[in-house]
């Protein structure tokens, strides 16, 4: 049997691929560093090898799948070639294993996860369906029919797919480090268009995606009239946001979803027109009513009388967006702003928009920028953002316990580096105060 190897196996993509194969019937095992990443916790459980890096790992006749974080002098793929093995990035495997299925790409600057997680949900409430959530969750089966997975834009790496289906939640600029430009990103999203075979579900509330060119029908949704799915009499209860959902101007169905905030509502949107497109009726499209949510986005426990949040918005449109839950779910408590901002390419180019959508909390506080492999230094600091921002604080890892003065606020604990440890290091010092 072939051995499938993952060079960068904690990755949230590459640990999602390899469950994939795994509960397809592959052997599957790869490698990593030894710090500890939440993806690993779902390789753990179903048994897959997790090792140190090492040339050793490489042997004969593997087939070797390497995360995009590594370039080709690292020692494993280096051997895999002087080897001669079958050896693939991450993005070009993932467009060769997508064929077997009904596939559905789910690109967007933002939502990319929470969507691809909720249609996920949905269809496999009702279908066999495979999927890949940019969260680290992966699940395959032989016998699926469909094939959902989150198609990201850095670097084009989505232009190694030909999917049947497309959803698009927006265009934005993100990924400075790559891109130039606004233009240079919607350019990549519309090469991507053109390779969708079937159809395309894109928000129409989106001005960049209203210019989509493609050679299958764009089915547009969203909160204008103009939308072929629109969202309409949207109001939020205890149990999350429910909405009325028109189809070129007729009633179709009311659909409630346990989570909160107008992107949420929007993703929903999304999935609904998708299977309605794909001819999915609409009491199959309602188990969205019981999507649970995916990892870091907007995962919420109760902690001492306070509301603990970790999300991993990193954007400003993300960061506005988590707060804008936050204040819709929990009416009444102050939003708490705890942002550690990720690579200092997207801090500068973003200072003054950072700056304006942590205002919309009510109390902010601000940790050292996050490097990345890419990135590890810059020329500013998280003093440049803080002065941007009146009354914002500066924390530091050791100070965490500052945040227990909040009584009654929701500690919003967001950014894509490992902001995850203020919020475990907070809870470990307030513990006897939770019990």
């Amino acid at each position: 049997m072939t051995t499938y190897h993952f060079v960068g196996i904690k990755g949230t993509g590459m640990s999602a691929l390899a469950q994939i194969l795994h509960d397809s019937g592959e052997t599957v095992q790869g490698s990593d560093v030894d710090k500890y990443f939440f993806t690993q916790k779902a390789l753990e459980e179903k048994g897959i090898k997790i090792l140190p890096f090492s040339a050793d790992n490489i042997e004969e006749e593997y087939v070797v799948i390497a995360g995009n974080a590594f370039g080709d002098e690292h020692e494993e793929i280096k051997r895999a070639k002087e080897l001669g093995l079958t050896y693939y990035r991450y993005h070009d495997f993932l467009g060769e294993w997508l064929k077997r299925f009904t596939s559905i790409a789910v690109t967007g600057a933002h939502g990319k996860t929470s969507t691809t997680g909720l249609l996920s949900h949905v269809l496999d409430e009702n279908y066999p369906t495979s999927f890949l959530i940019g969260d680290g969750t992966g699940k395959g089966g032989e016998n699926s029919e469909y094939f959902v997975f989150e198609s990201c834009e850095y670097r084009r790496h989505f232009l190694s797919y030909y999917p049947d289906y497309a959803i698009m939640t927006n265009v934005d600029f993100d990924h400075p480090d790559y891109f130039t430009s606004i233009d240079d990103v919607y350019d990549a999203f519309q090469q991507m268009a053109m390779q969708v075979r079937k159809g395309i579900i894109a928000c129409g509330d989106d001005e960049h995606l209203q210019h989509i060119k493609a050679n299958v029908p764009i089915v547009y949704y969203g909160f204008q009239e103009s939308n072929d799915f629109q969202a309409k009499n949207v109001y939020e209860t205890e149990e999350g946001t429910t909405f009325d959902v028109f189809v070129r101007g007729t009633y179709y169905a009311t659909f409630t979803i346990p989570q909160f905030g107008s992107h949420t509502v929007l993703n929903a949107l999304s999935v609904i027109a998708l299977c309605d497109y794909d001819g999915i009726p609409a009491e199959e499209i309602n188990a969205l009513k019981t999507f649970a949510g995916v990892k870091r986005r907007f995962t919420e426990k109760e902690w001492g009388g306070q509301i603990l949040v970790d999300d991993y918005a990193h954007h400003p449109i993300e960061i506005a967006a988590t707060i804008d839950s936050a204040r819709k779910k929990y009416k009444g408590r102050p939003a708490v702003a705890i942002f550690q901002p990720h690579t200092f390419s997207r801090t500068k180019a973003f200072l003054k928009e950072f700056a304006e959508s942590l205002q919309e909390a009510d109390y902010v506080y601000l940790c050292d920028i996050f490097g990345s492999a890419r990135e590890s230094k810059g020329n500013l600091t998280i003093n440049d953002l803080q002065e941007l921002i009146p009354g914002a604080e500066i924390l530091a890892i050791e100070d965490t316990e500052r945040l227990k003065e909040h009584k009654n606020g929701v500690l919003l604990f967001m950014g894509a580096g490992d902001i995850q440890k203020f919020q475990k290091e907070y809870e470990a010092k307030v513990k006897s105060v939770a019990e």
